[in-house]
């Protein structure tokens, strides 16, 4: 059997069929029950002309139907394109644009925006509605029901053969603010994100089997709390159910809804996403912890954001025993690096210190050649090995990430800085670009400022993040404003809201009668962000 991800479910489907696989929102199913209702879709997709290397998009919040219709569009080779429910309708018309999208799946909630851009779709072919009880407007929107759409097909599996290089593709941000589709064969993102290689022994499995059956012995339940639109979840529920695992999902981040989850589906390990999910969680628990029963939780898994120092010494003395990991990656390279947090020992030197991933390295940022332990210079993480394709329809993009080193090495070099020490870990310093990290989610200045420039009242704009206790950073804008005329911060966010996600809005704003930019032209960042720390 090749490493392909439809090929390597349905094993684990065989290996695990009656055991419980997904709890979502008061729904639940087996293995055998995803399995039926996804060759279900799978069976419909493909009667509407939907081929392999086609793109689907799913657009809702998490749930049942999300992860079946990623399985469903796996199975007949075709591509699955995440799509951020957080989106106002620019934004959605560029990537349904970008994305060519044949078909889409989403959420009843969301049809008036699907309605407004449809237009930028022009390559559409169906619609599948998951209804919600929103009971929203769909206008002369052309879509089948979702239930009903699979009550008419076959549960069986019955599909020609697959390959290891059929697609996935994770759209992402990118550094003009704009999102990219990342490209990545099967057999190279298994391997990279889905446990092809495992990060704490940093072995690779040499078959399909090897993975399924490292579950065999228990069920562990996991609770990916991030969004199925970003990877992290993503992974957790596709890797874990290569290996038997039941996967939890809540549609919303409420940390009272998680730990009563936690209590009700005894589950073992939960992910987050930095101190916007941390703090919140623990501080909920230290509030109720007589009214939780938490005795099955015994992992705690953060990924893709910042976790404080504090906060992690805060789950370790409700939870002395708790295994607590940090992780680095990117969408294009995958899993860079992972520590084992112990209990007093949760310093940081800016970022996490971890023990780097199989195939990860540093690299001189001038060279390109790998970097020694201990040589007191500081470079770009790269991956070798396991890495995507390309970014979707983007050669420029594409050439600056996936680089060829001098001797002939293929790698990818998302942006982030470290320095490799002489035991041989890596300490992150940060992503090298100005991308602003709130809580989990890459927001992008550039994409903020002309938001923010097309104000009546502004006459230049920079963007830069600052320190926020719960999310990590927040947005500051430092505004120029048109002479005679001073605009609020209040002002300024209800006229971007109707042009960025709100999670893009800016929280500061600080007046400046002069504005500096580099001789280039360029915005200068580092003097935005000593205006707006108030260094200056």
């Amino acid at each position: 059997m090749s490493f392909n991800l439809a090929d390597v479910f349905e094993l684990a489907v065989d290996h695990y069929a009656e055991r419980e696989y997904l709890v979502a929102e008061g729904k639940r199913c087996t293995y055998a029950e995803m399995e039926a209702r996804a060759n279900r879709l799978a069976h419909h997709l493909h009667a509407q002309g939907i081929k392999p290397g086609d793109h689907v998009g799913i657009y809702a919040y998490n749930s049942l139907e999300w992860v079946e219709t990623l399985w469903a569009v796996f199975k007949i080779r075709a591509v699955w394109i995440n799509i951020n429910y957080r989106y106002v309708a620019d934004e959605l018309a560029y990537i349904f644009d970008n994305a060519d999208l044949k078909a889409l799946v989403f959420q009843r909630e969301f049809a008036p925006l699907v309605n407004e851009v449809r237009d930028a779709m022009p390559d559409l072919q169906h619609c599948l509605v998951i209804e919600d009880g929103s009971n929203a407007e769909m206008g002369d929107l052309p879509a089948d029901d979702y239930e009903q759409a699979l009550a008419q097909h076959s549960p069986d599996r019955d599909f020609p053969p697959r390959s290891e290089d059929d697609l996935y593709m994770l759209y992402t941000g990118g550094t003009t603010g704009m999102p990219k589709g990342v490209v990545w064969r099967h057999r190279d993102v298994l391997f990279a994100l889905g446990g092809g290689i495992d990060m704490v022994t940093r072995t690779e499995a040499k078959s399909a089997e090897e993975i399924v059956v490292r579950g065999k012995d228990s069920q562990l339940c996991f609770l990916p709390i991030a969004p199925l639109m970003h990877g992290a979840s993503q992974w957790a529920a596709m890797s874990g159910g290569f290996e038997g695992r039941k996967t939890v999902l809540i549609a919303k981040f409420d940390p009272e809804r998680v730990w009563q989850l936690v209590e009700e589906e005894k589950v073992n390990g939960v992910m987050i996403t930095g101190d916007a999910m941390a703090r919140p969680l623990i501080e909920t628990y230290a509030q109720k912890k007589d009214e939780i029963d938490a005795s099955s939780f015994f992992v705690l898994v953060n990924s893709a954001a910042i976790f404080s120092p504090t906060v992690k010494d805060d789950f370790f003395e409700h939870f002395p025993n708790l295994m607590l990991t940090d992780s680095i990656g990117a969408s294009e390279s995958g899993g860079n690096g992972l520590i084992m947090v112990q209990p007093g020992k949760t310093e940081m030197k800016g970022g996490p210190t971890v023990q780097p991933g199989l195939g990860t390295v540093v690299l001189d940022e001038e060279t390109l050649t790998p970097l020694e332990p201990g040589c007191g210079k500081t470079g770009k993480v790269a991956r070798k090995g396991y890495i995507p394709l390309e970014y979707y329809k983007d050669p420029k993009k594409s050439a600056e990430t996936f680089v060829t080193g001098p001797d002939g090495t293929r790698y990818s070099v998302p942006g982030d800085y470290a320095v490799y020490e002489a035991d041989g870990t890596l300490t992150m310093l940060g992503r090298g670009s100005v991308s602003i990290n709130s809580g989990g989610e890459k927001i992008f200045p550039e994409e903020v400022e002309s938001a923010v420039k097309s104000h009546e009242a502004v006459y230049d704009c920079v963007v830069v993040g600052v320190p926020d206790e719960r999310w990590g950073s927040r947005v500051a804008a430092v505004v120029k404003a048109r002479e005679g005329m001073e605009p609020s911060l209040e002002s300024i966010q209800e006229h971007c809201r109707k042009k960025i996600a709100g999670y893009k809005l800016p929280r500061e704003l600080h007046l400046v009668d002069v504005f500096e930019r580099a001789p280039s032209g360029k915005p200068d960042y580092r003097w935005a962000k000593e205006v707006a720390m108030g260094e200056i």
